[in-house]
Formats: structure tokens, C-alpha cells, sequence
């Protein structure tokens, strides 16, 4: 057997070539927000599982078809979001990564990956039940049926135009301009998923809704911390981005969280039409769905919580005329300017 031996070149050890940035290497474990460690932790034990919640109860028999095509409908307008939340961040943790933000910001963009995934599984799970096929993959057989075909594809169409624009904002924006609107559908959503969980009627979607809205609020968590560290250090001109954002954020989550307002959404003029009679169909089947003036209240309870703190920072609120609510008026809102996270 041969000694291993140490080797020490002559005139020291040679230096590693410099990484080229961005790049996930070198590895590090940074902590710079000690509360991000405890949240992600937590983030642990609040685990749960999709397939242990009782989705053999769920009958699609025992709905008219009229209620299990709404209810199906309102699933799929959920998976415009929650089944992307799963790409949505997955590309922000890789993107932590390469930015090396510290280690526990990582971790919890894994957490939130993971979470979304739970979602989407309940969105699929849900579908696949009440409407084999759906979201798209059938073939309509009335004017109802087209009509809801046809209006998920149009949904379909505009969430990929979120999903480009997305994409080409990370490393454009500093973090506190990307996640302002994320803060805005977290604090809007878990409300809302609570209400749900208290109005739907079918043991399943109660403890879907409840586990979603556990969630958000811990995200919510998150995105408040992240937002407290990079806050301070705005310039004018990344304000006025935010401020921006928080509109754009308003336009783009009211498809799931109240109504689509005219701007960047891309849709045919008879879109709302039928998307308020789906709606209606929803409702009637005990889905939890709130009515049009609960959602109303509840972005207005949502905006007002997240004004108070953004004004905190010297960061202007935009206008919501949609709700009769003040603020700077920022003009239109295009695809461009849509990049919320949700």
C-alpha cells in the first residue's frame, strides 16, 4: 500500500479561477434575518398532505351538471395562479440562489415551491373529480359548456402572457419591487380562503380551504420580513415601481380575488357575461364562493391593511377606482407591468 501524501506546490497553491456571476456557486449559508430560520422551520411541521383529506366523499353525482361545470370553472380560474405558483417559485428560489441571497430567504422560496405544489394538487384533484378532462382537455356539448371551455382558454392565454413577462423580471427588479403585490394577494387571499372554508358546504373544500389559508398566511410572513429588510433602502424611482406594482398586483388577482378589471386582461367582450353565470353555478353548489360585494370588502379590508404599511415606508398608493378609493394614479396597466407573484 502507498502513503497518501500531502502535495504543496512550490511557490503556494494555485487559485481557483473566478466563478462567473450569476451562478449558484460558491455555496454558502449566510443568515442575515434569524426570523426567516424560525418561520421556514415552522414551515416543517405545518406540512400536509392532499391525498389524506377526504376526497372520496367528494361525489360528482350528487351536483347538477350545472354546479359541477361551475364549480370545475371556479377550479381552473384558481389554477391560473395557484397551479403556477409551483414554476413561479421555483424560478425565484433558483434565482436566490444565483443572486446568493442569504441562506434562510432560500430556503423559504423552497417552502413556498412546496406549499403551491399542494395547491395545484387540490386544483387537479378537484377537476378531475367534478369534470374528467378539465380544464380544457373535453369537448362541450351546449352553449354552457362551450362558454366555460372557452372562457378558461382565454384565462389560459392571459396567464401566459403573465408567465413571459414574470420570467423576464427576475434580475430586472430588486426584490421589494417583485414581492409588493405578492404582499398584496397574500394579505387578500388568506382572508378569503378563510371565508371560504367557513361558507363551502362539502367537508373537502373545508379542509382545502383551510390548509391554503394557513398557508398564505405564512407566506404572508415571509414576504413581510423580505420586505422590512429592503424597504429601507428604496430609492425614489423603485417606489414609484411599487407603487405601480401594487396597482398592476390589484389588476391581475381580481380574476380569482373579486372581478377582472378592464386593464391588461385580454378578453372578449362577452367573457364577464358567462364568467358571472359560472360563477352563480359555483355558488349555488355550496363551493364557498363569496358574493360580489363580500369579495369587494374583502380587497377593500385587504388594500387598507397594506396601504397602512407601504405609506409607512414614503411608498404612494395608487388609485383603485374599482372600489372608490383614492390614491396617485398611475395611467393603464399592460402586460409589461404585470410580475406579481402569487
Amino acid at each position: 500500500m502507498t502513503e497518501n501524501r500531502l502535495t504543496v506546490p512550490e511557490g503556494g497553491f494555485w487559485p481557483a479561477p473566478e466563478i462567473p456571476q450569476p451562478n449558484i456557486y460558491p455555496m454558502e449559508w449566510r443568515v442575515d434575518t434569524p426570523k426567516l430560520v424560525e418561520i421556514y422551520e415552522k414551515s416543517k411541521t405545518a406540512l400536509w398532505n392532499p391525498s389524506d383529506l377526504p376526497w372520496d366523499d367528494l361525489h360528482a353525482e350528487d351536483f347538477t351538471r350545472e354546479e359541477r361545470l361551475g364549480m370545475m370553472y371556479w377550479w381552473a380560474l384558481l389554477a391560473n395562479f395557484d397551479a403556477s405558483g409551483p414554476a413561479v417559485f421555483a424560478r425565484a428560489t433558483i434565482h436566490a440562489f444565483e443572486m446568493h441571497q442569504e441562506d434562510p430567504v432560500r430556503k423559504c422560496f423552497f417552502s413556498i415551491t412546496r406549499d403551491e405544489m399542494n395547491h395545484e394538487e387540490c386544483c387537479q384533484r378537484a377537476i378531475t373529480k367534478l369534470w374528467p378532462g378539465g380544464p380544457l382537455n373535453w369537448e362541450p356539448q351546449d352553449d354552457l359548456e362551450r362558454a366555460a371551455h372557452n372562457n378558461i382558454a382565454w384565462l389560459y392565454h392571459n396567464g401566459g402572457r403573465y408567465w413571459s413577462g414574470y420570467s423576464k423580471s427576475l434580475g430586472k427588479y430588486p426584490m421589494a419591487v417583485l414581492f409588493t403585490s405578492f404582499m398584496m394577494g397574500e394579505v387578500a387571499s388568506s382572508t378569503l380562503f378563510r371565508g371560504m372554508a367557513t361558507g363551502t358546504k362539502h367537508p373537502v373544500f373545508h379542509e382545502v380551504f383551510k390548509r391554503i389559508g394557513r398557508d398564505e398566511s405564512r407566506h404572508l410572513q415571509i414576504c413581510m420580513t423580505l420586505l422590512e429588510n429592503d424597504w429601507p433602502g428604496l430609492t425614489e424611482e423603485h417606489k414609484e415601481h411599487i407603487t405601480r406594482q401594487l396597482r398592476a398586483g390589484f389588476v391581475f388577482l381580481s380574476m380569482i380575488l373579486w372581478e377582472p378589471p378592464g386593464q391588461f386582461w385580454d378578453l372578449p367582450p362577452y367573457f364577464l357575461d358567462n364568467h358571472r353565470v359560472l360563477i352563480d353555478h359555483a355558488r349555488s353548489a355550496g363551493l364557498g364562493v363569496l358574493t360580489y360585494d363580500e369579495q369587494a370588502e374583502n380587497w377593500k379590508v385587504a388594500i387598507a391593511k397594506v396601504r397602512v404599511i407601504v405609506e409607512r415606508w414614503g411608498i404612494a398608493f395608487p388609485a383603485i377606482p374599482e372600489l372608490d378609493l383614492d390614491g396617485v394614479d398611475v395611467g393603464d396597466i399592460s402586460a409589461e407591468d404585470i410580475i406579481p407573484v402569487f
